[in-house]
């Protein structure tokens, strides 16, 4: 008989504890060699300046640097060969290290912005009309107020009923507040005062407007039925108190607050709104200078279908003409036609009108200031100038997350290879140095791309987006978003990152849907914001991983242990009885004795007399053989039959409404 002895392999801790005392390699750090800052094209007095040498010094190595050239070399020669420079700091005994020459350094560049005029002399300012901004709760009339007062009908042309332009969400009432001069706050008089009430509150208090609260008590279909005689003065009152609450205090309760109770269904008290903003607007004395360069913000923005890119801006000084060159943001313009807002031609606007803009080479984006500048050729040195900053901010937000990232791995390495030594691994594995892995990332994704009609909706839905607080579970990605309709462009990214089409109030060309059809892309049309949202969420619902959980098929009461012969072996078999459903031979099963899980599996063996079955049903006794042959039950364990079923998970995220 022969005997083979294996060694046994030694765990990382019996090793570690095993090379205590016993000599191990030590790794010396990098060499303490000083490092020097060389340039491209440096003088020999400059490299003796940075090796903190002597010219002769750089002389002697430029002897065995630059074998094969007769250059007579004197201090203010300049070597615009870089391997001689590197050669000579290697020879000297230095490492180097690359940087910019020291004249570079210090240049600062001239800041080619373009920026608002000085404030204008009081002599110049003249008299202009105030800029009113109508906000509230949603679907509390304001697109109704609103279309009272100018006779239109927008309000029908919303879909749901539901404005989702200017002043429908946070970004743009925040907008219209800092361009505003007078708020009229709509409040539904049967609603109060309710969540976009309050922030509109807040939001006109941060840009130190004047507040004209206007309690609407009619503007519910509900109240439209009655009389305002009788239901007005009660809810205006209780109105009144709610905003009280907000330090909204209305002159008839001893605040500076003006409070005009109006009906704009039956357009009632309407002409009393009208003289409260004319006197609050005298009393303000509005002025601005309506001549020397125009200065503006963009409301909003959009590509028209006919007239190409197109931007709504709203004048604050000077007067806007045609022919004038505009930057804004990243976009610049000059000027080719103006409409006034219910789309009639003008030939110039003056301070305090709002007008849409032709002419835009670059659309901006809503809320940028408009600055007017003197030509074509000043309008590209500014956007080159901004788009130079623009790519500074990116890449310095970039280098910090990138070190971020480096140290994190940095450290990590350093700990594993401390580890490794003090173990004392004296060479490589077998297999040769360690490859490079590359993790497939698996973790569940939404990539969405995002196209609107304007670019107000665009910022919403983005702000929306933003909200989105479950990447843990289901990372949400946007890698495209523009104002437009869809482009092939837009197929290509989506095609590359498998991406799912948003199409807020725009068009996706006929082709293109075809094609990304073809391409097995989803392409999703809305025109109602709430939905579009909802339709991310149903998506993100779609990509949650299920979730199983338990589902009781039966339960039976143990009465008695067996031991059966099988084979040459005696096993266990419980007898039982079906109390509630049915026992299933596939199934899995627990056993509960007492309060304690004593046993989980499942079956090998299901029995009714002699027959070997696959169910039993509720009242009928059988015989139970576990999976584990050294389990016995005892008289009165409780059987559990149960079986693992798949549950739709649903996000959590709550965008706000």
């Amino acid at each position: 008989m022969s005997f083979i002895a294996y060694k046994k392999r030694k765990s990382d801790e019996e090793r570690a504890t095993e090379n205590i005392g016993r000599r191990v390699i030590r790794y010396s750090p990098k060499g303490g060699k000083k490092v020097v800052g060389v340039w491209q094209n440096m003088s020999v007095q400059e490299i003796a300046d940075v090796l903190e040498k002597d010219v002769d010094h750089v002389f002697k190595t430029l002897a065995f640097a630059d074998k094969e050239s007769d250059t007579e070399y004197k201090e203010n020669t300049v070597i615009r060969n870089f391997h001689i420079i590197r050669d000579v700091v290697k020879i000297s005994g230095y490492r180097f290290k690359i940087v910019a020459p020291p004249d570079r350094e210090v240049k600062e560049e001239v800041n080619k912005d373009a920026v608002p005029q000085p404030p204008a002399a009081p002599e110049a300012l003249k008299p202009r009309p105030p800029v009113v901004c109508v906000m509230g709760h949603v679907d509390h009339g304001k697109t109704t107020l609103l279309d009272a007062l100018r006779d239109t009908r927008v309000v029908d042309q919303e879909f749901g009923g539901i404005t989702q332009h200017i002043g429908a969400f946070e970004a743009m009432r925040s907008r219209g507040a800092h361009a505003t001069d007078v708020v009229v706050l709509v409040v539904a008089a049967d609603d109060g005062v309710m969540e976009q009430t309050v922030e509109s509150i807040r939001m006109a208090k941060e840009a130190s407007v004047h507040l004209a609260v206007e309690p609407d008590s009619n503007s519910s279909p509900i109240l439209s039925f009655h009389s305002i005689q009788r239901l007005g003065p009660i809810l205006v009152e209780r109105t009144m108190k709610s905003l009280a609450q907000h330090n909204v205090i209305c002159e008839a309760m001893g605040g500076d607050v003006q409070a005009v109770p109006i009906s704009a269904l039956k357009k009632l008290n309407l002409d009393l709104l009208v003289e409260a903003l004319i006197l609050q607007a005298h009393i303000m004395d509005l002025k601005s200078d309506p001549d020397g360069y125009v200065e503006g913000v963009v409301m909003e923005a959009l590509v028209h279908p006919n007239f190409g890119k197109q931007a709504t801006v709203l004048v604050q000084r000077g007067t806007l003409r045609k022919g004038d060159v505009l930057v804004a943001g990243l976009g610049w313009a000059k000027v080719r036609a103006l409409y006034s807002a219910d789309g009639k031609p003008l030939e110039s606007a003056p301070p305090s009108t709002p007008v849409s803009v032709i002419g835009w080479r670059e659309l901006p984006s809503a809320g940028d200031q408009v600055l007017q500048v003197s030509n074509e050729k000043r309008a590209g040195e500014v956007m080159r100038w901004r788009s130079a900053e623009r790519m500074k901010e990116k890449q310095e937000a970039d280098l910090e997350v990138i070190h971020e990232k480096t140290e994190m791995e940095r450290a990590a390495y350093k700990a594993q290879l401390a580890k490794k030594r003090a173990m004392g691994r004296l060479r490589l594995k077998p297999e040769g140095p360690r490859q490079k892995m590359i993790q497939e990332d698996l973790h569940p994704t939404l990539n969405i791309l995002v196209k609107g009609d304007v670019d107000g909706s665009v910022e919403a839905i983005l702000d929306i987006l933003d909200t989105y607080n479950e990447h843990e579970v289901v990372r949400l990605d946007l890698v495209n978003f523009g104002v437009g309709q869809v482009t092939p462009n837009d197929i290509e990214i989506a095609e590359a990152f498998n991406a799912v089409i948003y199409a807020f109030n725009v068009e996706c060309p006929p082709v293109l849907a075809v094609e990304a059809k073809n391409k097995g892309l989803l392409v999703k049309k809305h025109n109602v914001i709430y939905k579009l949202v909802s339709d991310v969420k149903e998506e993100i619902n779609i990509r949650i991983p299920k979730k199983q959980e338990e589902e009781v098929i039966g339960e039976a009461n143990a009465l008695q242990q067996f031991m059966v012969s099988e084979g040459r072996k005696k096993v266990p078999v419980a007898g039982c009885r079906c109390l509630k459903g049915t026992l299933n031979k596939h199934a899995l099963y627990r056993i509960v004795r007492g309060a304690q899980v004593v046993y989980e599996g499942k079956l090998a063996s299901m029995k009714h007399l002699k027959d070997e079955v696959d169910t039993i049903k509720r009242d009928m006794e059988c015989g139970l053989r576990f999976a584990d042959p050294t389990f016995e039950v005892q008289p009165g364990d409780t059987i559990i039959c149960y079986k693992l079923v798949d549950v739709s998970v649903v996000t959590k995220w709550d965008p706000g409404f």
